[in-house]
């Protein structure tokens, strides 16, 4: 049974792959900081769940961020399915941003999902197989006005699985990095809601979380390298 572990797994993008994954037959870890919707979440989707509780933006003891992988793979094996979901938005002017805000959110969209790959990388190539796969957004693609820090973040991120994918290729591990557009979530309702109504964001086409996480999944099974959604 493959482990798959999904950080940012209490809602949104991170809830639909943690239901896609599990109907496709894997283990899954879910990791986040809200750990009621994530109990809430497991009772649902039934399957072979495990949780672990983390504050992803506070990078005051790095090696608590990646505590939970030894108990996570003692519990389920070793986790062939890294995916770096967890994310934050800010939508509003640059010179208005508030600095600890600023980098919790540079500590989730970026250092972290660093740091997670860092760790579970060594045994993976050990093995010759596993996927990294890191959740990004269009934002990395095509930066856009009024979100300055996270089209940094994801634009970090981006750069780095894509230079991954690159350096591992050989070894057995693949990385598919996902660009999402506008997914009905309710993090981007909430951006969408402190937009400026000048800028026209509604233009663009706007998808689901379900169809995001099947795709994201079909990725993973037939070794994509990206997954851009929806198509713009």
């Amino acid at each position: 049974m493959k482990h798959v572990a999904i950080t940012g797994a209490s809602a949104g993008i991170g809830a639909a792959l943690v239901a896609e994954f599990v109907r496709s037959g894997a283990a899954v870890t879910l990791v986040s900081r809200r750990r009621a919707e994530m109990e809430a979440l497991s009772r649902e989707v039934g399957g072979r769940t495990q949780l672990f509780t983390v504050d992803l933006s506070d990078l005051r003891e790095p090696s608590r961020i990646t505590a939970w992988l030894a108990p996570a793979e003692a519990a389920l094996g070793p986790i062939d399915v890294l995916v770096n979901n967890a994310g934050v938005q800010i939508v509003e002017p640059a010179e208005e941003q508030d600095p600890a805000a600023l980098q919790a959110m540079l500590n989730v969209n970026l250092a972290v999902p660093l740091l997670l790959t860092r760790a579970v990388l060594p045994a993976m190539v050990a093995r010759g197989s596993g996927t990294i796969v890191d959740v990004a957004s269009l934002a990395g693609l095509a930066p856009t006005p009024g979100m300055w820090g996270y089209n940094a973040t994801k634009g970090g991120l981006a750069a780095a699985s894509e230079s991954l994918r690159g350096e591992l290729r050989g070894t057995g591990v693949h990385v598919v990095t996902v660009y999402p557009g506008p997914v009905d979530t309710a993090m981007a309702r909430a951006g969408y809601a402190a937009y400026p109504q000048t800028l026209s964001t509604r233009l663009l086409p706007q998808g689901t979380p379900a169809e995001l996480a099947r795709l994201v999944r079909s990725a993973v099974d037939l070794g994509s390298a990206r997954v851009i959604y929806p198509r713009s």
